[in-house]
């Protein structure tokens, strides 16, 4: 079977209401709350604060209860604002009125024993039941009989002076306030101080609880033990176990420049599996493998492929940690996947997906070059420099090497970057070519020993009608190949075209026993053939 490439020919907001002007007056469906010229309640700034009258008048109008409250005029009128200190909202004014009806109800000074009780029953100056003073009558006989008269609050006088207090007993409003009354105060001072104090040691205790004050000078609360944490399966802490495994790999060509790649470690030998063209421009040149630590390893190859696109390198340490090889037979679309690597130079990126396709055939490389790959598809993030990386599974097993992404048709390979379709090579596949490579430095290809028309333009691989085409005593000879067969089916897979048929063989071991589904004069064949390793390898 020819391994020639295939060269694939050409890709066959609405406008918004106008406006309802507002009608003060109007209440709609949906609007209960009343509108300013209906408020019956509300906030009144300070400004617009003034003394609430003796006696409430009945509403004039709608806008009645709004004049009382709020000023109506800026200059003058009965809306003009009370000044801060006038005798309603004046802090000065209530505390003397608060004084005057606790002195109102104040229980009588003590007698003086000097005067004796005449002294408390002395008649007012002006005589009793004077004109000059008409409240006597009702409060001389009740001073006289030990009891205070009340006669409401009124303005501060001369009843309020302790000296004036004693010199006319029948006109006697006040009295000093006895000592008790100042001990009580004092004693109402101390309860305030002392739940003041209670508040402050409680908020103190509570932010100590809540972890919210820490005496070492930080105030912001500090992750407890194991709070970084992962549990077993999450992305995290597969992360965590393949990164030190996962290495960056630098290959220095001289004058043709540069390349940046990964790898990843296969075992405590010091061997590390990337793709071909990642070492390939460093034949010639020096490759360096960089571990997740930043140390740096010179690296010498083993072995490499171009149609597998696999190459293994030796580095000299032995204290590295090796990743495990998954089967990639068992990969089913859907499965999620992590992808590790160094993209653009960026070492230890770590980005997820999911597999989207299985058994992809991808034909990367230059013409005479290139690489057969029967890949998993994934949408993972992979970008120039995630080749020869790890296609992780959810246990953390390599389930395929990252090695190619899709571009957009008609650009060039220096502009492809992820648009969500990477391939891997399958662990399958690497395991098995890597293992050869270790051994004998080069791997073996399957083949079947047919040489394939690449101008067929029906579905299927046809087999060239030339006499040669099918190779003598090959695997295809053996089986009764012959020339111009049409393959349709594969191991009981359909082919479409002569690269699927490729990368299919390519998939296998030499030695498997595998099936073809052949059309010939109109008739299908199943056909069982022996896989051999192709004699030019």
């Amino acid at each position: 079977m020819s391994d020639e490439p295939t060269t694939p020919g050409p890709e066959p907001t609405a406008a918004p209401e106008p406006a309802v002007p507002h009608d003060p007056g109007a209440v709609s469906g949906d609007e209960f709350a009343p509108t300013p010229a209906r408020e019956q309640t509300g906030i009144i700034d300070l400004h617009d604060t003034q003394a609430i009258p003796s006696r409430r008048t009945e509403p004039q109008g709608d806008d009645a209860w709004f004049d009382v409250f709020g000023g109506e005029h800026p200059n003058d009128g009965a809306g003009v604002p009370a000044r801060a200190d006038s005798a309603w909202g004046s802090d000065r004014a209530d505390a003397l009125a608060e004084q005057a009806h606790r002195s109102a109800y104040a229980p009588p000074a003590a007698a003086d024993p000097a005067t004796g009780p005449a002294a408390a029953g002395a008649a007012p100056a002006s005589g009793a039941g004077s004109p000059a003073d008409p409240i006597a009558p009702e409060t001389s006989g009740a001073a006289a009989a030990g009891h205070t008269a009340y006669a409401g609050p009124v303005p501060p006088g001369p009843a309020d002076d302790p000296s004036a207090g004693a010199s006319a007993a029948g006109t006697l409003l006040t009295a000093p306030a006895p000592a008790r009354r100042r001990g009580r105060g004092r004693l109402g001072a101390g309860i305030v101080a002392l739940c003041l104090l209670s508040g402050v040691i409680g908020g103190v205790a509570g932010q100590l609880v809540d972890d919210r004050v820490n005496l070492g000078g930080s105030t912001l609360p500090q992750p407890g033990p194991g709070a970084t944490q992962r549990p077993a399966g999450s992305v995290a802490n597969i992360a965590a176990v393949a990164l030190p495994s996962v290495v960056t790999i630098k290959v220095d060509a001289g004058s043709q420049g540069s390349a940046t790649g990964s790898g990843f470690v296969l075992d405590t030998k010091g061997h590390v599996l990337t793709n071909n063209h990642v070492v390939e421009p460093g034949v010639n040149g020096d490759i360096e493998v960089v571990l997740s630590n930043g140390d740096t390893e010179k690296a010498t190859i083993v072995g490499r492929d171009t149609s597998y696109d696999l190459a293994v390198l030796k580095i000299n340490r032995t204290d590295l940690k090796p990743l495990t090889l998954g089967a990639s037979d068992q990969v089913v679309v859907g499965d999620q996947v992590i992808a590790v690597g160094a993209p653009l130079g960026l070492d230890q990126t770590v980005t997820t997906g999911i597999v989207s396709a299985l058994n992809r055939p991808v034909q990367p490389g230059d013409p005479g070059e290139a690489s057969y790959i029967n890949a998993i598809q994934t949408d993972a993030a992979i970008n120039p420099g995630n080749s020869g990386g790890p296609l992780l599974d959810m246990t953390g097993k390599v389930i395929g090497v990252n090695s190619a992404i899709a571009r957009v048709p008609g650009t060039s390979g220096s502009t492809g970057g992820s648009i969500g379709l990477g391939f891997a090579i399958p662990s399958d596949q690497a395991r098995r070519t890597a293992d050869q490579l270790i051994t004998t430095g080069k791997a073996t290809h399957p083949v079947i020993g047919v040489q394939l028309n690449r101008t067929f333009s029906g579905e299927g691989a046809q087999v060239d009608d030339k006499a040669d085409a099918v190779t003598s005593g090959g695997p295809a000879a053996k089986a009764g190949v012959k020339p111009g067969d049409v393959i349709v089916g594969f191991e009981g897979k359909r082919i479409r075209t002569p690269d699927q048929l490729i990368v299919s063989i390519r998939a296998r071991a030499v030695g498997d026993t595998v099936s073809l589904k052949v059309q010939r004069d109109g008739k299908e064949l199943e056909l069982r053939m022996t896989l051999e390793a192709d004699p030019a390898k």
